[in-house]
């Protein structure tokens, strides 16, 4: 099979896409290691590292905290969501009856429903259950509003697996649960690494629930953290960009070591359903 020419149009609009992209990482980081007294041009890298912008936003911004609070809610929501997501799919993706048919469109159609507008009877059943301000209440949130999506993926993946292999499994004596565990879960690396990025960085960013129902200092995530910092810090950038930079890196190393299986997964995913 010919692989396809892909001409200069299509490689300038590429170029341009990736500029889009790259020009405010580099603000960013020039930004970050300049000295407050530095005032040459944010398009100037500087010629030397300051790394006292970093030492300060963590000690004003109190992102101590702030990372510690986001790696559990991040974790654990994250663990949610594979483990329900994943187990929600085998039967949704291999029984083609109608109930799951439209169990499966029910949660497809959860998709479109932005999170903002239902926000004030979420915040009332939330404030009921005793929820506001501890990390199961917002975990459960993120659990809620990221698990369509991971079912999306984890039903068109197993539907291009073989249904032969069940049956196999089935003749060997394995039931239908050691047959998930043994055959079908090791099968769906590719895509649990995708779901694992789309939905990681997804609640890692998340500003809107972390605001509303994490409303105590010690509880707040590192979105709300560098918001509170950059209202107070408006006139010191570096400080703020040191910070921002800072909360990024750990989402980028975790993309950078997984990126190998993240589009395998995503485009398997969207193949079948």
């Amino acid at each position: 099979m010919a692989t396809p020419k892909i001409n200069k149009w299509q490689i300038a609009l590429m170029a341009l896409i990736g500029v889009v992209h790259i020009v405010p990482l580099y603000l960013l980081v020039s930004t970050a290691f300049k000295k407050e007294s530095d005032l040459s041009s944010k398009w100037v890298l500087p010629g030397y590292f300051n790394l006292d912008n970093f030492k300060n936003a963590w000690q004003y911004a109190n992102l101590d905290r702030a990372f510690i609070n986001n790696i559990i809610i991040t974790f654990f929501a994250v663990l949610l969501i594979l483990v329900v997501g994943s187990l929600a799919s085998y039967p949704l993706s291999r029984f083609q009856t109608r109930l799951n048919k439209f169990v499966y469109i029910l949660f497809i159609s959860a998709l479109i429903v932005p999170p903002l507008t239902v926000l004030v009877p979420l915040y009332q059943f939330i404030v009921d259950l005793n929820g506001l301000n501890t990390y199961w209440g917002v975990i459960l949130l993120n659990v809620t509003f990221n698990l369509p999506m991971t079912i999306f993926l984890y039903t068109g993946f197993i539907g291009t697996i073989p249904k032969e292999l069940d049956e196999a499994g089935m003749i060997d004596g394995t039931s239908r649960v050691g047959l998930f565990f043994k055959i079908i879960l090791p099968l769906l690396q590719p895509v649990t690494v995708t779901a694992i990025i789309l939905s990681g960085v997804s609640i890692w960013n998340d500003y809107q629930f972390s605001l509303f129902f994490l409303q105590t200092t010690s509880m707040h995530t590192l979105t709300v953290a560098l918001s509170a910092f950059f209202s107070q810090f408006t006139s010191n950038l570096s400080w703020v960009a040191a910070g921002s930079l800072m909360s990024m890196l750990p989402l980028t190393l975790l993309y950078l070591f997984l990126q190998r299986f993240f589009i395998a997964g995503l485009s398997a995913g969207a193949v079948k359903s």
